[in-house]
Parts: C-alpha cells; sequence; structure tokens
C-alpha cells in the first residue's frame, strides 16, 4: 500500500484489515498455516507520515527500496494526493513496479495518481464520486464510472471513495481465495454482504433533493410520486408546460443527463428500495416502480447496478 502524507486514513486501514482479516480467518479454520497476505506500507520514506485526520501512522519502508516482483499494489487516496500526481520521483516509480505487479490498484482519489502515472489510459475507471468531473477532464481517455464502487480493467482496479476500498479488498479476495471465504470474512468484518462493483455510489432520491432550488424540483418529485404511470418524455414536458425540445435542453442542463434516462434510474432506485425493505414479489415491485415486467426490470438493474434484481435481494435485503 503506497501512502503519503494527507492520506485519507480510510483508505489505508480499510483495505488493509480486509487482507489481514483474511489471512486470520484462513488460519484459524486451518485453511492455511501460512500468511495469505504479508502487507506493507510504503512512503516516500520509512517512518511516520500524517493522515487527513491528522492521526500519524508509520510506513514500513521506502517505496525506492521495494525489491522484487509486487503481488498487489494499491495507492491510497486523501488531500494530499494532488501533490503526490505532480511526484515525477513516485510516477516513475509506479510505472516500473506496475510492470511487476500481478495487479495494480487504487482508492478514491488514488486514481489520479494512476492516471497522471499513465497507466489508465484508454481504460475503464472510477474515482469518489466528488471528483468523477475532475478524473473525466484532466484525462480525457478514461471512461469514467462515475456510478460503479470499483472497477475493474485488465489488471488494473479502481474504487470509489473511502469504503468503497473495503469493497475492492472483499473483490480482490474474492479473486485468490473464492467467493465463499471473502463472504465470511464480510461477516467477520460485520459488513455482511460484499457490495458488487456496480453497486450505486450514491442516491437518485438524493440527487432530487440536491436540485430542491431548481424550478424543476417539483417536477422531479411529481416524477418520484408517479413511477407506475407511462412517463414518457412528451407526458413530462406537458406536466412541465413546455415544448419537448425546451423541456428536454432544460431538463438535461439541470439534471446533468437527459430525461428518459433519469426516470429509467429513478424506477432502478426505486425497486432497489422496495428489494431491500420489503418481501414484495419482483412481478409487483416491477409495476409499481413503472417496469412493463420483470424482464425489463431485470435488464435495468444489470444496465445500471451490474447485478440482477433477485441478487440484489439475496446480498441487501434488510
Amino acid at each position: 500500500m503506497l501512502v503519503y502524507n494527507q492520506t485519507q486514513i480510510l483508505d489505508i486501514t480499510g483495505p488493509l484489515e480486509v487482507f489481514g482479516r483474511t489471512t486470520r480467518w484462513l488460519n484459524d479454520q486451518g485453511i492455511t498455516t501460512e500468511a495469505a497476505y504479508d502487507l506493507e506500507m510504503v512512503a516516500e520514506s520509512k517512518g511516520v507520515f500524517q493522515t487527513s485526520s491528522k492521526i500519524q501512522m508509520v510506513a514500513d519502508g521506502a517505496y525506492r527500496d521495494v525489491k522484487g516482483p509486487i503481488d498487489t499494489l494499491l495507492i491510497a487516496g486523501g488531500t494530499g494526493y494532488a501533490v503526490e500526481a505532480a511526484n515525477t520521483n513516485l510516477l516513475d516509480w509506479i510505472k516500473q513496479a506496475s510492470r511487476h505487479s500481478r495487479r495494480v490498484g487504487s482508492i478514491c482519489t488514488g486514481s489520479f495518481i494512476l492516471a497522471k502515472a499513465g497507466l489508465l489510459e484508454n481504460r475503464k475507471a472510477t474515482t469518489h464520486w466528488a471528483y468523477c468531473s475532475e478524473l473525466q477532464q484532466k484525462f480525457p481517455s478514461i471512461t469514467v464510472d462515475c456510478n460503479a464502487l470499483y472497477v475493474q480493467d485488465g489488471k488494473f482496479f479502481t474504487s470509489a471513495g473511502v469504503t468503497a476500498g473495503i469493497d475492492l479488498a472483499l473483490a480482490l479476495v474474492e479473486e485468490d481465495w473464492g467467493s465463499t471465504i471473502a463472504l465470511n470474512v464480510a461477516q467477520e468484518l460485520v459488513i455482511f454482504y460484499k457490495r458488487p462493483g456496480g453497486q450505486s455510489q450514491f442516491s437518485r432520491h438524493l440527487e432530487a433533493q440536491k436540485l430542491a432550488s431548481s424550478d424543476m424540483s417539483e417536477l422531479q418529485v411529481w416524477i418520484l410520486e408517479n413511477l407506475d404511470q407511462g412517463l414518457t418524455v412528451k407526458k413530462i414536458a406537458a406536466k412541465a408546460a413546455m415544448s419537448e425540445r425546451h423541456f428536454i435542453r432544460r431538463f438535461t442542463a439541470e439534471a446533468g443527463m437527459p430525461p428518459g434516462k433519469y426516470v429509467q434510474q429513478v424506477r432502478v432506485e426505486a425497486a432497489r428500495r422496495k428489494l431491500e425493505m420489503t418481501q414484495q414479489a419482483l412481478k409487483s415491485i416491477a409495476a409499481e416502480c413503472g417496469f412493463s415486467s420483470p424482464e425489463i426490470m431485470r435488464r435495468s438493474f444489470q444496465k445500471f447496478l451490474g447485478i440482477p434484481p433477485n441478487e440484489y435481494r439475496m446480498r441487501f435485503h434488510s
């Protein structure tokens, strides 16, 4: 784990605890007597560094002193990422180390360091939702998925902010040891189910609330309250008392997406909540959320969350 001054502490401790707990669990179960993972934090120099929360931690050594191939190289995020992304010596080391690493990943804004090293060119990636636009603007060759908790493209992994690093680490454990062990480790950490990478970073209902100062806010509430209706763009535009063309332009500018896509995502969000909180049949949920059939709902879940509704319920039902 590459760390530096002003690293986000959970970007470090979250993933490392997953790997450390996996080693303990495998030993306790008698599956292996060796360490499944040998953990090491490296920084500009060995010794104390300060995290963004002002808590001090100790790096095991300097990154320049790392010898031999690396199984997994992870780069933490934090408010100090911009300084490190301008550190040419560090970027050169990352490029060289990545050639001899089985897999390379980042947590949160650590993606900017990977990107500046040129390792994410023409790849898919993610980062904390608040920094997605910046990542896309600074590195246009990257296909940024702002919804995903983590993204894999070849041997390169990127994750969203803070606790999403735990989800990424569990995914790596699953890759190494299988889903059963990954789920047992998740339970040990009181993360009862491992979230899939496609699980959305944030709620569309919260997104609607963020636009409460907009004159579109009442229309967005109306959409949320009438999901079971045939919400065509023509119908919504009529409700807004606008021409279709003008409405599409206005809505897209304020919501950041076309109205048709917005309705799709809000329907998925509403269905997601029902799957989490109720025992309703999929057919009933599909109808209440405006999907013409359970199959259409399944396709929408796969598109936006990367997981079918029945599996989503199995993992996240409360």
